[in-house]
């Protein structure tokens, strides 16, 4: 996608970036806004598959009041995944017996017939992340933080970082 200039806007990593790419060829104006009926487009455009009722609810959270129909980017882009405490928080409620782990089966269960389902490719990139292959089950503490922690972008980067931390 092109690169647009955008100075008041500071994508955060590569997904702000390319949210704001996405947003921006829609921006018929130069302004940063689209139309709210270009809400659902956008999304579907980044590879999201929402219903009406998940587009509605974004356009709902980023609309301005006095926008007369428009979203700007600054309101679009900080639509941030739920916070490390709350995804914790739900792991254990799934964990009933207090064991730090939840059954792949179990997991799966949930998310493909429960709420919004996962479809499968979703499903697959997910349990791949998450599973520890030597007991089939989801350490979700370990599975969180590698969820929260970027990986180094090279080896040599990595091992940097080892020799920083063993000099110290």
């Amino acid at each position: 996608m092109a690169d647009f200039e955008y100075s008041d806007i500071n994508p955060a990593n590569e997904l702000e970036k390319r949210i704001a790419d996405a947003f921006l060829i829609f921006d018929h104006h130069g302004n940063k806004t689209v139309d709210v009926r270009e809400i659902g487009t956008i999304l579907r455009f980044l590879g999201c598959v929402p219903t009406e009722a998940d587009v509605n609810e974004v356009i709902s959270a980023t609309e301005f009041e006095d926008s007369n129909g428009t979203v700007h980017l600054s309101k679009f882009l900080p639509m941030e995944p739920a916070p490390p405490e709350k995804l914790l928080k739900a792991f254990r409620v799934l964990d009933q017996e207090g064991k730090g782990f939840v059954d792949k089966e179990y997991m799966t269960k949930l998310i493909t017939e429960e709420g919004e389902p996962f479809t499968v490719e979703e499903l697959e990139e997910m349990m791949a992340v998450a599973v520890d292959m030597a007991t089939d089950k989801i350490a979700y503490e370990l599975y969180l933080n590698q969820l929260l922690h970027e990986p180094p972008d090279s080896i040599y980067e990595l091992a940097d970082t080892l020799r920083n931390r063993s000099n110290r």
